[in-house]
């Protein structure tokens, strides 16, 4: 039985994942939400991706999901565990020994003008899911995102890049030269904003059902950084 592991991004919680995990129980699949520490300062990028082996145990067929921020733990977690699939739904794609707060000027990324959280993350959110949201954001801390990321090159797992192309804060064309810069892929797309697994929750594991069968049918192969060109 595959299962699926989702680690959120900056300042978000499992609830993130609240509508993606009983859709993917009702297919018969295992569903782990994890909740990382980023509201310890004390915890970095070692302790986040303890969490989530911690919480993975003794489970077999791991297919990694992250959102945003939670990329940089994604890889962490796969070079220590036998994942079968690793996938990134709307996220930074860290270097060796890039910060996440390097990240932002290394990748040419350009804030929206008028800033407005709600309107860049909560515009395409049901009226009742973008007035919950507020109460399932932590606090930050800025200590992962201060330490370079730490591996020498991507994981050795197949890799694929979910792209939402009504993201108004990643921004798709942003995005697709990113993901081709330094994971040397093409991403896939859905027709969401950044918080899909609130937004579309039904597309989203439709995807994600669809990239794992495509890594399966070719035997678990497929495209790799790691194997390539690396990040």
């Amino acid at each position: 039985m595959p299962t699926y592991v989702l680690i959120h991004g900056s300042e978000h919680s499992s609830w993130y994942w609240h509508l993606v995990v009983p859709q993917l129980e009702a297919l018969g699949h295992d569903a782990v939400a994890v909740d990382l520490p980023c509201d310890d300062d004390g915890a970095g990028l070692a302790e986040y991706a303890e969490a989530v082996v911690d919480a993975v145990g003794n489970r077999r067929g791991v297919v990694v999901v992250a959102h945003s921020l939670g990329a940089y733990t994604a890889p962490l977690v796969c070079d220590q565990l036998a994942a079968s699939l690793m996938v990134l739904v709307a996220a930074m794609v860290p270097r060796p020994g890039e910060t996440a707060n390097q990240w932002w000027a290394n990748t040419g990324f350009e804030f929206p003008d008028l800033f407005d959280p709600a309107e860049v993350f909560a515009h395409d959110l049901p009226v009742e899911l973008a007035a919950a949201v507020p109460a399932h954001l932590r606090r930050q801390s800025s200590t992962p995102l201060e330490q370079p990321w730490p591996l020498a090159s991507w994981p050795e797992v197949p890799t694929r890049f979910l792209l939402c192309r009504e993201d108004r804060f990643f921004q798709p064309a942003f995005l697709r030269r990113v993901v081709q810069e330094r994971l040397g892929i093409v991403p896939d797309e859905i027709d969401s904003g950044h918080l899909s697994a609130l937004a579309h929750s039904k597309e989203l594991v439709a995807c994600l059902e669809q990239l794992r069968s495509q890594v399966q049918q070719l035997g678990g192969t497929g495209p790799s950084p790691g194997r390539r060109d690396g990040v």
